[in-house]
C-alpha cells in the first residue's frame, strides 16, 4: 500500500511540482485522504502548513535558540520535564535518551520563542507526532505553524481558541445533526468530551495510524477537518449519545468507539457513513485489528 501512495504521490508531482510551488488540485485531496505515505508525511506536512517558507527564512534560528533555553529552569521547563516520558511512551522512539533530548528541546525552544503560551499540556503529543516524520528543526517549525498559524490562542492557560471553537462545534450540530441536537438539549457535555480531540487533533484517542491519517487532512486542510471527523463520531453514536445521563457515560460511550470495538481477525472492517453531513463533505471512517484509515472527501 505504502508503495502504491508513493507512485501516486510521485505521479502528481511530476504533474503538479513539488514544496510550496505545488498547486492544490482536487487530486491531492483524494490523495491526502488515502493516508500519506510515510516516507513523504514530513515533507508534506511542511509544504501545506507552510512551515517550509519559515525555515528557510530563518536559517539559524532554531539553533540559537536551543543554545539560550537549555538549562534554564522556569515554570514551563518544569512541565516539560514532568511531560516528557508521558508523550507516547508505548513508542520506541521515546523509549530512550535521543527521543526524549531531542523532544525536550523543541518544546523548551517553543516556550523561549513564544513566552506568551509558554508550554501547555497537548503540546507534547503533538511535537512527539511530528518529530516521527520530520527533523528537529522542522517539527520545530511545525509546531510554531500549529500554535501561532493554525490554531491560534488553542495552547494557552485558558485553551481560549479551542473554547472558541467548542461554542462553533455545538452550532454545528445544531445545525447538522438536529435530532441528537434535540434528544440532547445541553450540548455542553458532548462539546466538553470532544475538547481533547481539538486540542490533539485526535492524537490522544484514537489508533495511532488513525490518528496520523487525521493529522495528515487537518494540514491539509486545517480545523475543517477536524470539525467533520467529531460531527461523524457523534453522528455515529446518537442513538447512544441521546440516552447518556451524565458525561462520564458519554465519555464511556465516545472513547470504546473511536479507540474501536472488539473485532474479529483478519479482514473484518468496520465502516461509518454520514450521510447528514452531505453538506459539508462525505466522511469514511473505518478500523480493524491490522489497519486504520481515515477517508475525508470534501465536496
Amino acid at each position: 500500500m505504502e508503495l502504491v501512495k508513493e507512485r501516486l504521490w510521485e505521479e502528481h508531482f511530476t504533474e503538479f511540482g513539488r514544496g510550496v510551488h505545488m498547486f492544490r488540485t482536487e487530486k491531492i485531496q483524494k490523495l491526502v485522504a488515502m493516508g500519506i505515505p510515510e516516507s513523504l508525511r514530513g515533507e508534506l506536512w511542511m509544504t501545506f502548513s507552510d512551515a517550509c517558507s519559515e525555515l528557510d527564512s530563518h536559517q539559524g534560528y532554531y539553533a540559537g535558540l536551543v543554545q539560550k533555553s537549555m538549562g534554564h529552569s522556569n515554570l514551563a521547563t518544569d512541565e516539560i520535564e514532568r511531560d516528557l516520558h508521558r508523550s507516547l511512551p508505548d513508542h520506541p522512539a521515546f523509549q530512550n535518551p535521543t527521543g526524549i533530548a531531542a523532544l525536550r528541546r523543541v518544546l523548551t525552544a517553543y516556550a523561549h520563542r513564544n513566552p506568551k503560551i509558554g508550554y501547555c499540556q497537548s503540546m507534547n503529543i503533538l511535537a512527539s507526532v511530528l518529530l516521527l516524520y520530520a527533523k528537529e528543526e522542522e517539527a520545530f517549525w511545525l509546531l510554531v505553524a500549529v500554535c501561532e498559524r493554525m490554531l491560534p490562542d488553542y495552547f494557552n492557560r485558558r485553551v481560549i481558541g479551542a473554547q472558541v471553537d467548542q461554542s462553533v462545534f455545538e452550532e454545528l450540530i445544531r445545525e447538522r445533526l438536529p435530532e441528537l441536537a434535540e434528544q440532547v438539549p445541553d450540548l455542553s457535555t458532548l462539546s466538553s468530551v470532544s475538547l481533547s480531540w481539538f486540542l490533539t487533533l485526535f492524537l490522544s484517542v484514537l489508533p495511532f495510524q488513525s490518528a496520523v491519517c487525521v493529522v495528515d487532512c487537518f494540514f491539509y486542510q486545517g480545523i475543517k477537518s477536524i470539525f467533520q471527523l467529531g460531527l461523524a463520531v457523534l453522528d455515529a453514536n446518537a442513538a447512544q449519545l441521546s440516552a447518556c445521563t451524565d458525561d462520564g457515560q458519554a465519555l464511556m460511550i465516545l472513547t470504546r468507539w473511536v479507540n474501536g470495538k472488539p473485532q474479529s481477525e483478519g479482514k473484518d472492517l468496520f465502516f461509518i457513513y454520514c450521510p447528514t453531513l452531505r453538506k459539508s463533505g462525505q466522511i469514511y471512517f473505518c478500523t480493524s485489528l491490522f489497519y486504520t484509515f481515515l477517508f475525508i472527501y470534501f465536496l
